[in-house]
């Protein structure tokens, strides 16, 4: 059975990597698709069928004798895998990185504390870094890890590399997450680290990360500039994402 990549997905990820990475702006018009068929090699069916798709993915928009023009794209995050930032940096064709504020042994708040099964006071590994897309303050993550996690991260430079790759090479089971996602105000920190006014929406994204004998890990609070990332959850209908909605007020109650 061929594995090879049928021409209408090659064309439709080629497009897309150069509307990720730049190449083709908003409101830029896009090729003729007979220069597209010439570039490619094909015939307009593959080209329309890649259109079609990045049309529906948000990509593109115009079409019905108008000239595809490239959208205004933010960058979605899916839920379906489970990955780092920097793994979804990557995967849209962007350069991540990181800026390290703080990495340190703390007492854990009670909030924290009571996440993590430990009792109130007790010390976990901090760490909060402003993370970026192609050198754009993005994101500002606050991960409080359990003492025996955070003490594997000893050896790493918080400014290099994904802390997750790092726990995974480690042998960390980092099986399953729970996200709660929400808006809140940039806080005079928030403000100074992504470049915004305090005060300033942004989205966050709280998540508990479990092993298989689901132990809670570590803690996290991310908070991202709302015009440069988004989050996507795929339903169907015969195979579900357990996506619960909850009351703000009853959830904290919990």
């Amino acid at each position: 059975m061929s594995t090879e990549v049928p021409l209408h997905e090659r064309v439709h990820d080629a497009l897309r990597e150069r509307i990720g990475r730049g190449t083709w702006t908003a409101g830029m018009r896009l090729p003729s698709e007979a220069a597209l068929c010439r570039e490619f090699g094909t015939s307009r069916g593959p080209v329309r069928r890649a259109l079609l798709a990045l049309r529906e993915e948000g990509y593109i928009v115009g079409g019905r004798g108008r000239a595809p023009v490239v959208a205004r794209v933010v960058p979605s995050q899916p839920f379906s895998t489970f990955s780092s930032f920097t793994e979804w940096a990557r995967s849209i064709g962007r350069t991540p990185g990181q800026r390290t504020i703080e990495a340190a042994r703390r007492p854990a708040p009670s909030a924290v504390a009571g996440v993590l099964g430990l009792d109130e006071g007790a010390s976990v590994v901090q760490v909060v870094r402003v993370r970026l897309l192609d050198d754009v303050p993005t994101m500002v993550e606050r991960t409080s890890f359990a003492p025996d996690i955070g003490a594997l991260l000893a050896d790493m430079d918080a400014d290099r590399g994904s802390l997750h790759a790092h726990l995974v090479a480690k042998g960390v089971d980092l099986r399953r997450a729970r996200h709660t996602i929400d808006a809140v105000a940039a806080n005079p920190l928030d403000a100074e680290a992504l470049e915004v006014c305090a005060g300033s929406p942004l989205l966050r994204e709280r998540r508990i990360t479990f092993d298989t004998a689901r132990r809670p890990l570590s803690y996290a609070d991310d908070r991202y500039r709302p015009e440069l990332a988004t989050f996507t959850i795929e339903n169907e209908v015969d195979r579900r994402t357990p996506l619960r909605r909850s009351h703000p007020v009853e959830g904290r109650r919990r």
